[in-house]
């Protein structure tokens, strides 16, 4: 009996390709016992042509021939030795772990607001006292007020917004109690989406009644 049948995929060897299958793997594992260099790439040339048949998508790409060679390579862990159309790829350039990015580290302390809302108000800092300067933080609060409600879809009290522009203006701004921002209503239904079924709905035509068309071979009543 063939145990190897009766084996979990767990207990196996590790797919190193996965999209080409097992079978793929283990001929690969199998064309590396074939001591003649001849016979071995004659049967490499073979199993590239089943590769590109297990994973069709590949061929999408303009040098797809030297993919499925790179992958063969791959899969037999480096130690093909054929004479094949393409250089074996090195191990080192598909190991080496990429370069971290790094993260962008900026004290937030408001994070439904954003950034750029602390540089509009740096920048609102350097204008002059004035109308123009006192409708520049009005449409700033406004727009706190959008990003609000985009990250808490409930109404929200206007001294919250002007208690918060106050704190990320380094307590600079102190807008008046009583000012007056857009309504939530009418926020909200600026940016309501459609929904589906509004989409679906179809209005209803009313059908006009049809006359019946006379039947020539009738003779009418009067």
């Amino acid at each position: 009996m063939d145990k190897e049948g009766l084996k979990y995929n767990t207990e196996r060897e590790k797919l190193i390709i996965s999209e080409y299958g097992r079978n793929i793997q283990i001929m690969i594992k199998h064309l590396l016992e074939i001591e003649d260099r001849e016979k071995r790439t004659e049967a490499a040339h073979f199993i590239v042509s089943v590769m590109a048949q297990m994973n069709p998508q590949v061929k999408e790409s303009n040098d797809y021939i030297h993919k499925l060679w790179d992958h063969l390579y791959i899969i037999s862990e480096y130690k093909l030795d054929v004479d094949g159309p393409f250089a074996p790829p090195q191990q080192e350039g598909f190991v080496a772990k990429p370069e971290h990015v790094g993260y962008q580290k900026r004290d937030i302390k408001h994070g439904h607001y954003g950034h750029y809302v602390k540089e509009f108000l740096n920048k609102i800092d350097e204008i002059e006292d004035g109308p123009k300067k006192d409708a520049l933080l009005l449409s700033i609060a406004n727009q706190m007020k959008r990003d609000y409600l985009n990250w808490n879809r409930e109404t929200v009290n206007d001294l919250l917004i002007l208690d918060d522009l106050y704190k990320l203006s380094g307590e600079k701004f102190a807008m008046s109690m009583e000012t007056k921002l857009t309504s939530t209503n009418e926020i909200l239904n600026k940016v309501q989406p459609i929904q589906p079924q509004q989409l679906l709905k179809k209005k209803k035509v009313k059908k006009l009644p049809t006359k019946k068309a006379s039947n020539p071979n009738r003779p009418n009543k009067k």
